[in-house]
């Protein structure tokens, strides 16, 4: 009888160290998936950027008494809400898409936020960006190892925050109107406070995601694709809000 009880907590112990394992490649999966994603969304913007070629298709420069003022083509407008749509085709399409068809259109998302975001290295100042960027990433780091480590349940937490998520958009589209200093001080303080609370919440997500699947290789490798874009998103809007303060503009 000793024996047999024995048994079952080896084979508990067993299963509960591969359960582990997996979720350690899973998760390993998903940065890389989001590390991947940002690099190729920093390199296409920095080709666009310095390319004037590509820039000419993207932006139009117009000289002004404060200095240099940018506004996007019709292709600039394209790269700038496409990736909007593809944010809702990966969500409602992505069991119904191979796992090749969704990297695909994950990385053509990446990049086509890339060359929106060229621009930002026109307007800022490469020191200040690259200080913002590595100030998001430590801010994002300890805030998805909490997110991945703690014992509380941070649900209640995350749909709090992505209500907050729809205030700020209301208070952004409604700051084009008003134009208020003190709206746009607002807008980027809460930014900051809600995409960062969110890293923590879809770490834990992705996280309880992976138990629920279990060993469904298929259904854990597009979980591991949706995951690095929630992940990629608070790291890029982090990234944008921090920059309102810290950024220096040319």
């Amino acid at each position: 009888m000793a024996d047999f009880d024995n048994r079952i907590v080896r084979g508990a112990t067993t299963v509960a160290d591969t359960m582990d394992a997996g979720l350690r490649a899973h998760m390993l999966r998903v940065y890389n998936y989001m590390v991947g994603a940002l690099a190729l969304t920093g390199g296409v913007a920095y080709l666009v950027a310095n390319t004037p070629a590509l820039l000419n298709l993207f932006y139009q420069q117009v000289a002004t008494a404060n200095g240099v003022a940018i506004s996007p083509t019709i292709l600039g407008y394209v790269v700038m809400f496409a990736p909007l749509a593809l944010v809702f085709f990966l969500s409602f399409r992505i069991m119904q898409m191979s796992q090749a068809a969704a990297q695909a259109t994950f990385w053509a998302y990446a990049a086509m936020v890339g060359a929106s975001l060229a621009s930002i290295l026109i307007v800022y100042t490469g020191a200040s960006v690259a200080m913002t960027f590595f100030v998001t990433a430590a801010t994002f780091g300890s805030m998805s190892l909490w997110g991945y480590t703690t014992n509380r349940d941070l649900t209640g937490m995350g749909h709090f925050l992505m209500m907050g998520v729809l205030g700020l958009f209301i208070a952004m589209i409604a700051n084009m109107f008003f134009k208020s200093p003190a709206i746009d001080f607002a807008v980027s303080a809460l930014g900051v406070v809600i995409f960062t609370g969110l890293t923590a919440w879809d770490t834990q997500k992705i996280k309880n995601t992976y138990y629920q699947v279990g060993g469904d290789t298929a259904v854990a490798g597009k979980a591991a694709i949706m995951g690095a874009l929630s992940l990629y998103l608070d790291f890029l809007n982090i990234f944008l809000f921090l920059l309102r303060f810290m950024g220096n503009r040319r």
